[in-house]
């Protein structure tokens, strides 16, 4: 494990951006076991493609109108039984840091793997996830219709 105030800048660039940090396993349980609606899970990382790739695209994907309603983040490395709670809702993955994984009603649509994020520019990861959000998710401020 790291020191946490060499994290915290990385943990910041997520929850500046309106994650929610899970970092117990009941914590996650608590956001995606009772998830109604999309929720956005980053497997954040202290490696150089969390950094220059994943969160930059994230961000960027973000900024659109279609966006998921739920913002959650575990922190691999760091909040290691949080992260293997949270990993277990990613049917069919194995572990991946930093990965990003979008589900409905709490199971997985979506996923981004490390060997769908090193080796790309930012910019076709943002892409890739607009289209997730274009098909999975109800544009902001949206109401579902009963």
């Amino acid at each position: 494990m790291y020191p946490e105030e060499m994290v915290q800048p990385m943990r910041e660039e997520l929850t500046s951006l309106g994650f929610s940090e899970m970092r117990t396993p009941e914590e996650v349980d608590a956001v995606l076991g009772a998830a109604r609606g999309t929720a956005l899970v980053v497997v954040n990382s202290i490696c150089g493609c969390a950094a220059g790739k994943a969160r930059p695209a994230v961000a960027l994907a973000l900024s659109q109108r279609a966006r998921p309603e739920i913002l959650a983040t575990v922190f691999a490395g760091q909040d290691r039984e949080a992260t293997a709670r949270a990993r277990a809702y990613f049917t069919g993955y194995g572990p991946s840091s930093p990965s990003i994984a979008l589900l409905r009603d709490g199971k997985l649509v979506f996923m981004l793997e490390r060997s769908n994020i090193e080796g790309r520019d930012p910019q076709d990861i943002t892409e890739e996830l607009r289209e997730a959000f274009d098909r999975f998710c109800a544009p902001a401020g949206a109401t579902a219709a009963g």
